[in-house]
């Protein structure tokens, strides 16, 4: 139905309740990519056939992400009057005990994780209760959500909808609040009090340069010319991240609105999504969420009867990491090649089609319908003095939970790292930590209580980037973790500019020499000179940022390069430098390395020490990996 009245929002709401909570059992499962990735489309046709045969009366609904990766696949099931439950790692072999479980009226123990007793639409402030009545007991010995370890210390605001709704559904949506801030934006404020409010909030953009939303917005509004636009950014493609991917895949319209809020508050009338290549379940619930919006009137003419006029273009990119900064994006758009150019004159003045043009990133317009209806001085209370709200982690690498979470600004990465992450495998030691993608930087273990802050992350030498945290133990070598993101770099920097072009391919060819075991002092300066040269004169951050994962692992490791340079790799991970031995002392014959060899260097007769061939070894340290005693040397 078409929505032009306050009423009319408020019945498709009801409809929405009803979806979220039918009189009948409701299953839900975890569909996102990482979801799908490790099985969830099996088990949604495991849960299909089973409850068809035990005619379960039931519905099975696909949900976003709940950020348990390491729990997946997750199923939550929700039976009329008892908790909430979440359940996994959930097989399609488990499906049958699962569901026996819930048709008798109780709850499979084994695989759960965490009940909800109560529910709470954060813009509303609505809460719903699962629960009729006391408890089963059945269920008292499952934590509650806010008890639950994984959840304890996180805050969800842009994640707020995340593994609760069918993100196909924009009933559901508008069931948890959602267009309720385009309703009070349209018919209760002016464009110059949008504004206002979110510069009050103190919410900086989410994109890593931490600048000021409410003053960008501020100056396209501003900006002499006549048609502006906004734009919206999923181009993220740092090494380990996937926070933008998820919440596409998972709440596509609070993006949606986020950018059509953004849009009256600057006077635009035309939005861009810009989706970049891989992302083909996110680019196909943020187009399905644009038809939605569509056929509601919550896009198009005259929206809500307000006299606005907003239209939205979903745009897929070509994949290139580059087309993430601004002006490069913007020649996407445009059908020119993705290519920076100099910003001698912002793109809030001269942007698309030069045009004025406002672009941030899913984070940042995934904030913004909160931030109305829950207004800026609620968001302002949550961070730190100069870092407000909450922020999307993706924590990877060396930890035992990989893992998607949202926490208030000022958390300590010690909290992400032991908390959420679960902290290191067994035997693994935190050596350092990485945040900011490729243009962040490499931080010791020692400094794990640094705070997610802009500021104090800036002082220490790196950046929130798109907000990825990746732990690194000690097994890893930091020439060759410089060397991977250098290489990174080369094979995506566009070319444009010499700069990047030619620094970037000399930086990969010094580090190179260290892993070779040639590296000098000489090399040592020409890398500083070269981050000068490269952070002074580069076209876009792309070039200008290179330098710094190298530039922090030699501040902080610079031992490591020493060791390199007499010929030794610390980690034994650099292959010039390795030569594989078999402590006979310590070896105790169990033939582990022989049955892991991929290529039968290692031989030895049973009961004894065996020994290794190097002119057939590869280097591949399986046989280190599988030695439980240590006897494998480099």
């Amino acid at each position: 139905m078409r929505i032009r009245t306050k009423a009319e929002l408020e019945k498709v709401k009801q409809e929405g309740r009803r979806l979220l909570h039918p009189a009948t059992i409701k299953i839900m499962v975890g569909t996102a990519t990482c979801c799908l990735a490790k099985g969830a489309g099996k088990v949604i046709k495991a849960l299909e056939r089973e409850c068809a045969e035990k005619k379960l009366d039931c519905t099975i609904v696909p949900v976003g992400c709940i950020g348990l990766c390491h729990k997946e696949p997750t199923v939550e099931v929700i039976q009329p009057g008892n908790p909430r439950i979440a359940y996994g790692p959930v097989t399609p072999e488990d499906v049958p005990e699962l569901i026996s479980a819930i048709a008798a009226g109780g709850v499979d123990t084994k695989r759960a994780l965490f009940r909800t007793d109560r529910e709470y639409a954060l813009l509303d402030g609505e809460a719903y209760s699962y629960v009729s009545g006391a408890i089963p007991d059945a269920y008292k010995d499952i934590p509650e959500h806010g008890e639950f370890p994984f959840y304890k210390k996180q805050l969800k605001i842009c994640l707020r909808n995340a593994g609760t709704i069918n993100p196909e559904s924009i009933e559901e949506y508008i069931g948890m609040g959602g267009y309720a801030s385009l309703l009070k934006v349209v018919t209760q404020m002016s464009p110059q009090q949008v504004i206002d409010e979110v510069t009050r909030s103190e919410m900086r953009g989410r994109g890593g340069g931490g600048f000021s939303t409410g003053r960008k917005w501020s100056s396209c509004r501003n900006a002499p010319g006549g048609q502006r636009y906004v734009l919206c950014n999923v181009s993220e493609g740092d090494p380990g991240i996937g926070m933008h991917k998820s919440l596409l895949e998972s709440d596509p319209h609070t993006v949606l609105e986020g950018l059509i809020i953004g849009g009256y508050a600057i006077g635009a009338q035309q939005g861009y999504i810009y989706v970049t290549s891989g992302y083909s379940l996110g680019l196909s619930r943020i187009q399905k969420a644009v038809e939605q919006a569509e056929a509601c009137g919550l896009l198009g003419k005259n929206i809500l009867g307000s006299g606005f006029d907003f239209t939205v273009t979903v745009k897929e990119g070509g994949g290139a990491y580059v087309c993430g900064e601004s002006t490069a994006l913007m020649a996407g758009l445009e059908g020119r090649v993705g290519e920076p150019r100099p910003k001698y004159i912002h793109t809030a003045v001269k942007g698309l089609w030069d045009s004025p043009s406002n672009l941030n990133n899913v984070e940042t317009w995934a904030n913004i319908p909160v931030i109305i209806g829950k207004g800026a001085e609620w968001f302002s209370q949550i961070g730190t003095k100069g870092s407000k709200g909450t922020k999307v982690i993706g924590i990877s690498g060396s930890v035992k939970n990989p893992c998607l979470v949202e926490v208030p600004m000022g958390t300590q990465f010690k909290d992400i790292l032991q908390d959420l992450g679960g902290g290191l495998p067994a035997k693994r030691k935190l050596k350092a930590f990485q945040t900011g993608g490729p243009s962040g930087g490499v931080i010791p273990a020692r400094m794990l209580s640094l705070k997610l802050d802009y500021e104090e992350m800036q002082q220490a030498g790196t950046n929130l980037g798109s907000g990825g945290f990746i732990a690194i133990d000690e097994q890893a070598c930091m020439v060759d973790l410089a060397r991977y993101f250098a290489q990174f770099l080369e094979e995506e920097s566009c070319g444009k500019c010499v700069p990047c072009r030619e620094g970037v391919k000399r930086l990969r060819q010094l580090i190179n020499y260290f892993a070779m075991g040639i590296g000098t002092d000489e090399h040592l300066v020409l890398i500083q000179e070269l981050a000068s040269a490269m952070e002074g004169a580069s076209l876009c951050d792309l070039g200008r940022t290179a330098p710094n994962v190298v530039l922090y692992a030699l501040k902080y490791f610079k031992k490591e390069f020493e060791a390199h340079m007499r010929g030794e790799c610390p980690a034994g991970v650099c292959n010039d430098l390795i030569l594989y031995s078999i402590d006979m002392n310590t070896c105790t014959a169990c033939g582990a390395c022989i049955r892991a060899c991929p290529v039968q260097a290692i031989s030895g007769e049973p009961g004894k020490p065996p020994s290794i061939d190097m002119k057939k070894c590869i280097k591949c340290g399986a046989c280190k990996e599988v030695c439980e005693v240590d006897a494998i040397k480099t």
